[in-house]
């Protein structure tokens, strides 16, 4: 075949660079069975991801090291994840809260990644116009505080993986109650959480109002919104039953109201 005849090549933008193996298993993270993916089944239940993030790994330590060069050079895109290798990408759950300083950061892409949980310090990105964490298998929901990132106008999210997506309505986990409503509160360290109850390892201000959640404060409930493209089910941490009281109500043909999670009735599922 002669020059002329070649093919053209066209870049895929969509393309994972750190995988090198498309066609074989994917070693850089881990497979996910909340609830099925694939049939309708609104009644099984549902439960947080318990992965704790190892602030030892090499591939936290390197994450760090990409925020601190992304915060220091103000670049616009930012892609962490490429720069991992499989097993570093395998090591991240999450991200750190300094990623509070990507203020300059537009687009933020998390294509493919391992992570379970997005910290709340994502509100921060006031910069944020685009965010890309498309194929993300075990990301299942948002922090509130994303709604904070005002000038997010597109998102590519697998929302067959959100809890109570509208294809299949699987469940939300079942929230913990109010600490106090209870007849003794127990004292609890918001900075200290077991993130397979409370969906997060530390909850230091409230996703409504910003102020500190004091011990024994905590009040979580489930509310889905559009965000830029998506409809995301968002978890609030807030400081009171006021802040609660305080938030819109649900997107359209999602729960109208901030609920509990569990067994909740949703709209029927829209089945193709």
């Amino acid at each position: 075949m002669g020059d002329k005849e070649k093919p053209k090549l066209f870049e895929n933008h969509w393309v994972d660079p750190s995988n090198t193996d498309l066609q074989g298993p994917r070693p850089y993270r881990d497979s996910c069975s909340c609830f099925d993916q694939h049939h309708v089944r609104p009644s099984a239940r549902v439960d947080f991801h318990t992965e704790l993030q190892d602030t030892s790994s090499a591939g936290w330590q390197h994450l760090l090291a990409l925020v601190d060069e992304a915060a220091s050079d103000g670049r616009e895109e930012f892609r962490p994840l490429a720069e991992l290798s499989p097993q570093e990408r395998r090591q991240i759950v999450t991200l750190p809260p300094s990623i509070s300083k990507l203020t300059a950061v537009k687009h933020f892409m998390l294509y493919g990644s391992n992570l379970v949980r997005i910290p709340p310090e994502i509100g921060a990105m006031t910069g944020l116009e685009e965010f890309t964490p498309y194929t993300s298998s075990r990301l299942h929901w948002f922090p509130y505080e994303i709604t904070r990132c005002s000038r997010l106008v597109r998102s590519t999210v697998s929302t067959r993986l959100l809890f109570g997506n509208y294809k299949l309505r699987p469940q939300f986990p079942r929230l913990q109650p109010p600490r106090d409503s209870l007849a003794e509160p127990e004292l609890l360290d918001p900075t200290d959480l077991d993130p397979g109850r409370w969906g997060a390892t530390a909850v230091r201000t409230c996703s409504v109002c910003d102020r500190p959640v004091e011990k024994g404060g905590l009040h979580q409930a489930w509310i889905s919104l559009r965000v830029a493209t998506d409809v995301l089910p968002l978890l609030v941490n807030a400081c009171s039953s006021a802040c609660v009281t305080a938030l819109p109500g649900g997107a359209e043909d999602y729960i109208p109201s901030p609920h509990q999670g569990g067994q909740v009735d949703q709209p029927a599922p829209d089945w193709d």
